[in-house]
């Protein structure tokens, strides 16, 4: 039955006549006595006793009238947490990634998000590479995703971002002998412990390997498993800046000539973002240096 035919049959009950429900309605008598009777023939019952001056609930009327109530409480208890989570007192936003971006940036966005938004929630989800994170997004396991800008997003869409520098982090006994600033083609000679199974990351780190000499010698899509071989000497590693001086602070830094970079953003999966979602891109845009957007708090 339509949810506003339960509201008249509620108020006719609690002003006890058509007259006084129709005025607290503010619609019309007539339309209201036919809302009522509209209501009893879809119920097939009789809803009312009207011999009397006032209308009078039958056994079914009874019967409806606790239903009917209890109706009316869920929806209003419902109306209440939708409006919640648009005025983000509550809600969560999901957020897919993969291992080169699980540090950097994701971090540092979920820190200033929940800053910013303690009321709200974040779940992470981990994908190995930019088609897994489209695979999440396409099957609705998450809402937006951190991904290479400049990998195939399909009609998924896309916010820029920023981009990372990316250095090589080497055990002291690896880069004795190099410069801070080495040209790309100088790391072929150095063993580097990669997450190698991307085909994104693998074409874009293609100048530091040299695939006659076998310069990766361990394959790992682990980011702690990689700064741990890193630190007993067993490699080197290709990470962004910002892991290096937070999570390897013991190896050296060798910056790359040309200097190497990846570009990262944000792709949504199609419809209105959540609050929460919008919440997350603020966030976002605000680490990227990007002025903030303002968040929309129409009914969602």
């Amino acid at each position: 039955m339509d949810l506003h035919l339960v509201t008249y049959f509620v108020a006719v009950v609690d002003h006890g006549g058509i007259t006084r429900a129709a005025q607290s309605l503010y619609i019309s008598q007539p339309s209201l006595s036919q809302a009522i009777r509209t209501l009893e023939k879809r119920l097939g019952v009789t809803l009312f006793d009207r011999t009397g001056r006032r209308l009078e609930l039958t056994e079914a009327g009874r019967k409806l009238d606790d239903a009917a109530r209890r109706i009316l409480a869920d929806v209003e208890r419902a109306k209440r947490k939708v409006d919640s989570v648009r005025k983000l007192q509550a809600g969560r936003v999901d957020v897919v990634t993969y291992a080169a971006f699980s540090i950097d940036p994701l971090v540092d966005i979920v820190r200033l998000f929940r800053e910013r938004f303690p009321k709200l929630a974040v779940r992470v989800l981990a994908a190995d590479s930019p088609a897994g994170v489209l695979s999440a997004l396409r099957s609705g396991n998450a809402e937006i995703g951190v991904i290479d800008s400049s990998a195939e997003h399909a009609t998924f869409s896309a916010i820029p971002m920023s981009e990372q520098e990316l250095v090589v982090a080497a055990p002291e006994e690896l880069a004795d002998g190099l410069p801070d600033t080495v040209p790309r083609s100088a790391i072929r000679s150095v063993p580097l412990v990669v997450d190698h199974s991307d085909q994104h990351t693998a074409a874009l780190f293609a100048e530091l390997i040299d695939d006659d000499a076998h310069n990766i010698v361990i394959d790992c899509p682990l980011p702690a498993a990689i700064w741990n071989l890193v630190e007993r000497g067993t490699g080197a590693t290709v990470v962004p800046r910002v892991v290096a001086d937070k999570q390897l602070a013991g190896a050296r830094q060798l910056a790359l000539d040309p200097p190497l970079t990846r570009p990262w953003g944000l792709v949504l999966r199609s419809g209105l973002p959540s609050p929460a979602a919008l919440a997350f891109i603020s966030a976002a845009r605000a680490h990227s240096g990007l002025s903030p957007e303002p968040i929309e708090t129409r009914d969602w």
